[in-house]
């Protein structure tokens, strides 16, 4: 099954670089050196922890796919980073601890499952092989955030 990873548009991460606020809600971002490893939400890769300068705001993980919001915390870098566009799942994502949920149409709950580095392919393969499934948001298993959205590539 062809799929993309999407991460969040380059123009909310450059409106929350420019304004320091959260897009839709206003909210003040706030502007840290990463003490965990994140990843950024727009390029996907994981931070440098003591290093980089990252930005924590509110965003709605459903933007762009629903019109009911669910915002949660997200963090980007700080700095200009490079949307991630690449096939497959994110390298710097796979040894991450990952949670997939997984959506109908009109944001209908279907399940979620934890997954493994050996397991990611073959899950994401076996879960959009079901036509009732939309796509598949992508969170961390401990913390619970948003951090990517898996869609069919048919569907970019």
């Amino acid at each position: 099954m062809q799929y993309r990873v999407a991460a969040i548009s380059e123009e909310i991460a450059q409106e929350v670089r420019a304004t320091l606020r959260s897009p839709k809600y206003g909210h003040p971002a706030h502007v840290e050196i990463a003490n965990g490893y994140g990843p950024c939400r727009s390029c996907l890769q994981v931070f440098a922890e003591g290093q980089d300068e990252r930005i924590l705001f509110t965003y709605d993980a459903f933007t762009g796919v629903e019109n009911i919001p669910a915002p949660g915390p997200v963090f980007i870098h700080r700095a200009e980073c490079k949307r991630f566009e690449a096939a497959g799942f994110p390298p710097q994502m796979r040894n991450l601890p990952l949670l997939f949920e997984v959506y109908g149409r009109s944001r209908q709950y279907l399940s979620r499952e934890t997954v493994a580095d050996n397991e990611i392919d073959t899950a994401i393969d076996r879960l959009l092989t079901n036509s009732a499934v939309a796509y598949i948001q992508v969170r961390n298993s401990e913390a619970g955030c948003f951090m990517a959205r898996i869609e069919r590539a048919a569907a970019v």
